[in-house]
């Protein structure tokens, strides 16, 4: 797995998914416990669906 997510993205993924988390964990409706996958995408630094759509945020590159 090569990174395809860079770090204003990371940051935004890594904040939405706590939101959301905090928000299920409050009560909130079932569907916030959604904030798992941007949370995880987030700190792995890797979007399945960015591989798939050949999005990249991330300035490196990999040969």
């Amino acid at each position: 797995m090569h990174r395809n997510v860079g770090s204003i993205d990371r940051i935004g993924r890594i904040l939405i998914g706590l939101g959301l988390l905090a928000w299920a964990i409050s009560g909130g409706p079932l569907w916030a416990w959604i904030g798992i996958l941007p949370l995880a995408t987030g700190l792995l630094g890797w979007c399945p669906a960015y591989s798939l759509l050949g999005i990249r945020t991330c300035p490196l590159k990999h040969k």
